[in-house]
Protein backbone atom coordinates (compact mmCIF):
# COMPACT_ATOMS: atom_id res chain seq x y z
CA UNK A 1 0.00 0.00 0.00
CA UNK A 2 3.04 2.58 0.75
CA UNK A 3 4.20 1.60 -2.38
CA UNK A 4 1.32 2.16 -4.59
CA UNK A 5 1.15 6.01 -2.48
CA UNK A 6 4.12 6.61 -3.65
CA UNK A 7 4.21 5.63 -6.85
CA UNK A 8 1.20 7.84 -7.05
CA UNK A 9 2.93 11.09 -5.67
CA UNK A 10 6.12 10.52 -7.89
CA UNK A 11 2.92 10.57 -10.68
CA UNK A 12 1.16 13.73 -9.80
CA UNK A 13 2.19 16.31 -11.60
CA UNK A 14 1.02 19.75 -9.87
CA UNK A 15 1.39 21.96 -12.17
CA UNK A 16 -0.39 19.54 -14.48
CA UNK A 17 -4.37 20.38 -14.44
CA UNK A 18 -5.06 17.16 -16.40
CA UNK A 19 -2.73 15.29 -13.88
CA UNK A 20 -4.09 16.82 -10.65
CA UNK A 21 -7.81 15.92 -11.89
CA UNK A 22 -7.41 12.83 -13.33
CA UNK A 23 -5.97 12.09 -9.81
CA UNK A 24 -7.90 13.72 -7.09
CA UNK A 25 -11.05 15.06 -9.29
CA UNK A 26 -13.12 17.75 -7.51
CA UNK A 27 -11.24 17.17 -4.01
CA UNK A 28 -8.68 18.12 -6.10
CA UNK A 29 -9.96 21.34 -7.39
CA UNK A 30 -11.08 22.43 -4.05
CA UNK A 31 -7.26 21.56 -2.30
CA UNK A 32 -5.71 23.54 -5.05
CA UNK A 33 -7.66 26.30 -4.78
CA UNK A 34 -7.65 26.54 -0.64
CA UNK A 35 -3.54 26.13 -1.20
CA UNK A 36 -3.32 28.87 -4.12
CA UNK A 37 -5.39 31.42 -2.40
CA UNK A 38 -4.92 30.34 1.23
CA UNK A 39 -0.89 29.60 1.58
CA UNK A 40 1.75 31.48 0.67
CA UNK A 41 3.10 28.88 -0.54
CA UNK A 42 0.61 27.56 -3.11
CA UNK A 43 1.42 30.59 -5.03
CA UNK A 44 2.89 28.53 -8.12
CA UNK A 45 -0.11 26.55 -8.53
CA UNK A 46 -2.46 26.33 -11.50
CA UNK A 47 -5.61 27.71 -10.66
CA UNK A 48 -7.36 29.61 -13.78
CA UNK A 49 -5.97 26.22 -15.81
CA UNK A 50 -7.04 23.74 -13.52
CA UNK A 51 -10.45 25.26 -13.40
CA UNK A 52 -10.86 25.35 -17.33
CA UNK A 53 -9.81 22.14 -17.43
CA UNK A 54 -11.83 21.00 -15.15
CA UNK A 55 -14.94 21.96 -17.13
CA UNK A 56 -14.01 20.42 -20.19
CA UNK A 57 -13.46 17.26 -18.08
CA UNK A 58 -17.05 17.62 -17.20
CA UNK A 59 -18.53 17.40 -20.59
CA UNK A 60 -17.56 13.61 -21.11
CA UNK A 61 -15.02 11.53 -23.09
CA UNK A 62 -12.46 13.68 -21.15
CA UNK A 63 -8.63 12.36 -22.12
CA UNK A 64 -7.50 9.63 -20.35
CA UNK A 65 -11.29 8.77 -19.95
CA UNK A 66 -11.19 11.22 -17.38
CA UNK A 67 -14.77 12.44 -16.67
CA UNK A 68 -15.59 14.84 -14.17
CA UNK A 69 -19.44 15.79 -12.55
CA UNK A 70 -20.18 19.94 -12.81
CA UNK A 71 -22.38 19.50 -9.98
CA UNK A 72 -19.03 18.19 -8.23
CA UNK A 73 -16.76 20.92 -9.64
CA UNK A 74 -18.90 23.60 -8.94
CA UNK A 75 -19.18 23.48 -5.34
CA UNK A 76 -15.57 22.23 -4.52
CA UNK A 77 -14.04 25.06 -6.51
CA UNK A 78 -16.40 27.35 -4.85
CA UNK A 79 -15.39 26.36 -1.23
CA UNK A 80 -11.96 25.93 -1.93
CA UNK A 81 -11.74 29.37 -3.40
CA UNK A 82 -13.60 31.11 -0.80
CA UNK A 83 -12.30 29.30 2.40
CA UNK A 84 -8.51 29.43 1.29
CA UNK A 85 -9.06 33.09 0.74
CA UNK A 86 -10.71 34.30 4.05
CA UNK A 87 -7.96 31.68 5.76
CA UNK A 88 -5.28 33.73 3.97
CA UNK A 89 -6.60 36.98 4.91
CA UNK A 90 -6.25 35.45 8.54
CA UNK A 91 -3.19 34.27 8.37
CA UNK A 92 -2.28 38.13 7.32
CA UNK A 93 -4.01 39.79 10.47
CA UNK A 94 -1.79 37.22 12.28
CA UNK A 95 1.17 38.41 10.97
CA UNK A 96 0.93 37.81 7.21
CA UNK A 97 3.77 40.72 6.32
CA UNK A 98 6.16 38.32 8.78
CA UNK A 99 5.51 35.57 6.55
CA UNK A 100 6.23 37.14 3.91
CA UNK A 101 9.45 39.00 4.61
CA UNK A 102 10.67 35.36 5.54
CA UNK A 103 10.01 33.61 2.05
CA UNK A 104 12.90 34.09 -0.20
CA UNK A 105 10.33 33.78 -4.01
CA UNK A 106 11.38 36.57 -5.92
CA UNK A 107 7.44 36.68 -7.68
CA UNK A 108 6.14 36.41 -4.44
CA UNK A 109 7.19 39.57 -2.86
CA UNK A 110 6.68 40.69 -6.85
CA UNK A 111 3.24 40.11 -6.62
CA UNK A 112 3.08 41.91 -2.86
CA UNK A 113 4.21 44.85 -4.68
CA UNK A 114 1.16 44.34 -7.50
CA UNK A 115 -1.62 43.81 -4.66
CA UNK A 116 -0.75 46.69 -2.51
CA UNK A 117 -0.74 48.64 -6.05
CA UNK A 118 -4.16 47.45 -6.56
CA UNK A 119 -5.06 48.10 -3.19
CA UNK A 120 -3.87 51.69 -3.39
CA UNK A 121 -5.22 52.06 -6.74
CA UNK A 122 -8.87 51.03 -7.01
CA UNK A 123 -9.72 50.43 -3.29
CA UNK A 124 -10.54 47.86 -0.97
CA UNK A 125 -13.45 46.01 -3.30
CA UNK A 126 -12.45 46.17 -6.68
CA UNK A 127 -8.67 45.62 -5.66
CA UNK A 128 -10.22 41.85 -4.00
CA UNK A 129 -11.86 41.22 -6.88
CA UNK A 130 -9.40 42.14 -9.80
CA UNK A 131 -7.03 39.79 -7.64
CA UNK A 132 -8.66 36.90 -8.25
CA UNK A 133 -7.58 37.02 -11.64
CA UNK A 134 -4.70 37.60 -11.57
CA UNK A 135 -1.99 34.40 -10.96
CA UNK A 136 0.23 35.33 -7.94
CA UNK A 137 -1.72 38.68 -6.43
CA UNK A 138 -4.60 36.40 -5.98
CA UNK A 139 -2.20 34.09 -3.38
CA UNK A 140 -0.75 37.56 -1.78
CA UNK A 141 -3.52 39.62 -1.29
CA UNK A 142 -5.45 38.05 0.99
CA UNK A 143 -3.00 37.96 3.67
CA UNK A 144 -1.71 40.99 2.77
CA UNK A 145 -5.76 42.54 3.01
CA UNK A 146 -5.53 41.32 7.05
CA UNK A 147 -2.03 42.74 7.37
CA UNK A 148 -3.45 46.19 6.35
CA UNK A 149 -6.81 45.90 8.07
CA UNK A 150 -8.52 45.48 5.58
CA UNK A 151 -12.03 46.11 7.62
CA UNK A 152 -13.83 42.08 7.73
CA UNK A 153 -16.89 42.70 6.32
CA UNK A 154 -15.81 44.45 3.02
CA UNK A 155 -13.24 41.84 2.60
CA UNK A 156 -15.09 38.86 2.85
CA UNK A 157 -18.34 40.43 1.02
CA UNK A 158 -15.92 41.07 -2.25
CA UNK A 159 -13.43 37.99 -1.64
CA UNK A 160 -16.95 36.00 -2.03
CA UNK A 161 -17.84 38.09 -5.31
CA UNK A 162 -15.17 37.65 -7.14
CA UNK A 163 -14.56 34.09 -6.22
CA UNK A 164 -17.96 32.96 -7.32
CA UNK A 165 -17.32 35.23 -10.89
CA UNK A 166 -13.81 33.61 -11.15
CA UNK A 167 -14.24 29.79 -10.28
CA UNK A 168 -18.15 29.69 -11.83
CA UNK A 169 -17.27 31.54 -14.95
CA UNK A 170 -14.01 29.10 -15.53
CA UNK A 171 -15.84 26.16 -15.18
CA UNK A 172 -18.76 27.18 -16.90
CA UNK A 173 -16.64 28.81 -19.70
CA UNK A 174 -14.36 25.14 -20.29
CA UNK A 175 -17.78 23.52 -19.44
CA UNK A 176 -19.62 25.77 -22.83
CA UNK A 177 -16.47 25.36 -24.75
CA UNK A 178 -16.52 21.67 -24.10
CA UNK A 179 -19.86 20.88 -25.17
CA UNK A 180 -19.65 23.05 -28.51
CA UNK A 181 -16.49 21.45 -29.77
CA UNK A 182 -16.41 17.54 -30.68
CA UNK A 183 -13.59 16.02 -29.03
CA UNK A 184 -11.85 19.21 -27.36
CA UNK A 185 -9.74 17.17 -25.51
CA UNK A 186 -7.56 16.37 -28.12
CA UNK A 187 -6.64 20.02 -27.72
CA UNK A 188 -5.99 20.19 -23.92
CA UNK A 189 -2.65 20.75 -24.04
CA UNK A 190 -2.57 23.89 -26.18
CA UNK A 191 -6.23 25.42 -24.89
CA UNK A 192 -4.53 24.87 -21.32
CA UNK A 193 -1.54 27.13 -22.75
CA UNK A 194 -3.55 29.45 -23.89
CA UNK A 195 -5.41 29.99 -20.45
CA UNK A 196 -1.88 30.17 -18.61
CA UNK A 197 -0.86 32.96 -21.28
CA UNK A 198 -4.33 34.86 -20.84
CA UNK A 199 -3.55 34.79 -17.15
CA UNK A 200 -0.33 35.47 -17.35
CA UNK A 201 -1.10 38.83 -19.29
CA UNK A 202 -2.33 41.77 -16.92
CA UNK A 203 0.48 40.46 -14.19
CA UNK A 204 3.31 41.40 -17.28
CA UNK A 205 1.23 44.33 -18.28
CA UNK A 206 0.94 45.82 -14.38
CA UNK A 207 4.51 44.99 -14.07
CA UNK A 208 5.64 46.96 -17.58
CA UNK A 209 3.50 49.93 -16.38
CA UNK A 210 4.79 49.92 -13.11
CA UNK A 211 8.48 49.78 -14.24
CA UNK A 212 7.63 52.74 -16.54
CA UNK A 213 6.32 54.67 -13.24
CA UNK A 214 9.15 54.08 -11.35
CA UNK A 215 11.45 55.22 -14.59
CA UNK A 216 9.62 58.40 -14.62
CA UNK A 217 9.51 59.08 -11.15
CA UNK A 218 13.41 58.97 -11.32
CA UNK A 219 13.85 60.92 -14.54
CA UNK A 220 11.68 63.76 -12.60
CA UNK A 221 13.53 63.54 -9.69
CA UNK A 222 17.57 63.95 -11.23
Amino acid sequence: MAAAQSAMAQAVNVLDPGSLLSTFGALGVAVVLFAETGLLVGFFLPGDSLLFTAGLLCVGGGRGGVHLSLPQVLPAAVAGALLGAQTGYWIGRRGGRALLARSRARKLHEGAERAEELLARYGHAKAVVLARFVPVVRTVLNPLAGALDVPVRVFTVWQVVGGLVWTVGLVLGGYALGSSIPNVDHYLLPLVALIVIASLTPLVLEARRARARRASSSEASS
